[in-house]
This record gives structure tokens, sequence and C-alpha cells, in this order.
């Protein structure tokens, strides 16, 4: 009996390593890189699409609170600074890459086993380069969502802007989730 125990103990595999040794941490965030990548493709894909099928500023109805709106936006969220002399495209541009590389460079560095962390910053980062590569080939983001009740309207977005959204929701919920366990 007691060698039976034995040698189902050893067949057991042992749990994986939370950082396992000699793996990069370009091999340990991969999955976190191909999600980045993910919501940048598909975030440039329904630009090109939007761009290609919509008028610009004629809503498309799609539900009775949805439209499909093209719009294009020279500012920030909200159309911040949208009105400004044409600085805000390089401001905007550069503040885009400095936060790109930090949320690259904290991604490298998140551990295996803080999977929300890396979620959050994955969305971040793809969100924020998505729209850095408009703002760099156009000088504008094409924000095509329109979301509205009666006659409020939020303002028109993207993927992009979606994806940041929902990442610094994750980021600020698993923050304060992290905080409450300690």
């Amino acid at each position: 009996m007691a060698s039976n125990a034995r040698s189902r103990e050893r067949c057991r595999p042992e749990p994986a390593p939370v950082d396992a040794p000699g793996m990069s941490a370009f091999q340990r965030t991969l999955p976190w890189w191909v999600l980045a990548g993910g919501v940048v493709v598909l975030d440039q894909i329904t630009k090109l699409i939007a761009d290609a099928q919509l008028e610009l500023h004629q809503a498309a109805p799609v539900l009775p609170f949805f439209n499909l709106t093209l719009m294009y936006n020279e500012g920030a969220a909200f159309s911040f600074l949208s009105d400004a002399d044409g600085w805000q495209r390089w401001f905007f541009i550069v503040l885009s890459s400095a936060v790109s590389v930090a949320l690259a460079v904290w991604l490298t560095r998140v551990k295996r086993q803080e999977k929300w962390l890396a979620a959050s910053l994955s969305l971040v980062l793809g969100g924020a380069l998505g729209n850095l590569i408009d703002r760099i080939a156009y000088g504008h983001v094409v924000d095509f969502i329109q979301v509205y009740y009666e006659k409020w309207y939020w303002p028109t977005f993207n993927v992009a802007d979606s994806a940041i959204s929902v990442g610094a929701a994750i980021l600020i919920a698993s923050s304060l989730f992290a905080r409450r366990e300690h």
C-alpha cells in the first residue's frame, strides 16, 4: 500500500514555477503581446472599413441606440484640444509613444501570476498603439462608433478607445481588490 501511494506521488506533475528559470520576459509575456497586437490589428481593420464605407459625419443607424458615424478626431479623448493650431498632433504622438514604451516595459516586468494586470496593460497598450498609428499616418484618429440615448450622444469612439477603457477599468478594479487582500 505504501509503495502505491509513493508511486502516485511521483506520477503527479509538479506545479510550474511562478517564473520559469531561463524563460525570457518576452517568452513569459508572449500571450499578452499577442493580445496587444490583436487589438491593434482589429482596430486598424475596423477603421479602414469605416473610412471606406461611411460618409464623414453621416450616421448609419444600426440599433435604436447605436450608429456607425465616421469622425476624425485631431484631439485627445472627447476631442480635447481638437481646435488647436496643429501642434497637438505632435504632442499626442510624443505622449502616446512615451506611454506605449512605459506600458511595454511594465508588461515585461509583470509576473506570471499577475494575469489581470498583464491583460489590462495589453489592452491599454494595444489601444494606444492603434490610435498612435492613426496620428502618425493621418494626423487624426478615425472614430466611428456612436452610442446615444434619445438626444444624448456619447462622443464617437473606436476599437482602440474601447480597449483602453476596458483595460483601464480592469487595472483599477484589480488594484482595488489587490489592496483589500493585503
